[in-house]
């Protein structure tokens, strides 16, 4: 399975998160704390946003690792962002390592990204693409289950707003997402699995974030994720920071594991929603209808 980490406050260098710190996201790729397997090689990705150019997400996707990836080196000295997507990939099983099953994953506005796997994929893929728009089985180019997790997000925002997806509220965000865990679970015991599936899921629109930690098996089993917030994040010369910021301007951060040592980070408890406004406030959320 994956790692990812969102950031959402004051512009960063994408490097602060993903290139400086001790626990970076590109150490996580050869050294992470929280699996059993702590290799995530299987290509990377990044997302961030700059609404002065467009509201559109930019998008950078590598199948290399991106432990040895010097493009990642370079691009990530040199950007600067307030809305920040990193995934570094550990492909389930029989999974192709392509640049197109690489997170995250875009449309229009929205980046998406997952750590998990929804369990007998393979059986539940057909009737999953059964049950999907014209747009969002459009959507599709990879074979991996994440991106048709992120089919099921687009059709359920479809189903509230129709395919106006600019402007949304936290509160579709979060209907859509906690809907499609729904779904993939539906069309998994449809099908007859009976593994646990494992979602710990992103969504962005550049200006608010939805997260969730979910398992539908044992809650211990759940994949790690941890969030920070109310504080302003610097990292200077490898360490990072939090510090009390100026004028209330502070960041939130959701990782699959802390990147500082600071005492600030909290633990998501499992099948749990996070939703992280425009306005940087943080609600989590028993996911009632799932756990």
């Amino acid at each position: 399975m994956c790692r990812f980490v969102v950031y959402l406050g004051p512009p960063v260098l994408l490097s602060s998160l993903t290139t400086e710190p001790v626990n970076s996201i590109i150490h996580q790729s050869f050294h992470s704390h929280e699996r059993a397997e702590p290799l995530n090689g299987d290509g990377f990705g990044l997302v961030w946003y700059v609404p002065e150019i467009r509201d559109e997400a930019a998008l950078f996707r590598s199948v290399s690792p991106a432990w040895s990836n010097q493009n990642l080196r370079h691009l990530a000295r040199m950007t600067r962002s307030g809305c920040i997507f990193v995934h570094v990939r550990a492909a389930s099983p029989g999974m192709p390592v392509t640049q197109t099953n690489t997170h995250p994953f875009c449309w229009r506005n929205l980046a998406f990204m997952h750590n998990g796997e929804l369990a007998g994929f393979q059986a539940v893929k057909r009737p999953l693409l059964d049950r999907l728009s014209d747009t969002a089985f459009a959507m599709i180019e990879g074979t991996g289950d994440s991106e048709h997790l992120f089919a099921l997000f687009l059709d359920r925002v479809f189903r509230q707003v129709g395919e106006a997806v600019d402007g949304l509220s936290v509160e579709v965000m979060a209907a859509a997402l906690e809907g499609a865990v729904a779904d993939a679970l539906e069309l998994a015991r449809e099908a007859g699995v009976t593994a646990p599936s494992f979602f710990n899921l992103a969504v962005t629109d550049g200006r608010q974030v939805v997260a969730c930690r979910f398992t539908d098996g044992p809650p211990e089993g759940a994949q790690s994720l941890h969030v920070h917030r109310g504080k302003l994040y610097v990292c200077e010369r490898g360490v990072g920071r939090h510090l009390e910021p100026d004028h209330g301007d502070h960041a939130v951060i959701v990782a699959s594991e802390a990147l500082t040592d600071d005492p600030g980070w909290s633990v998501v408890e499992p099948n749990t929603l996070v939703l992280v406004a425009e306005d940087r406030s943080v609600e989590e959320r028993p996911m009632l209808a799932l756990g």
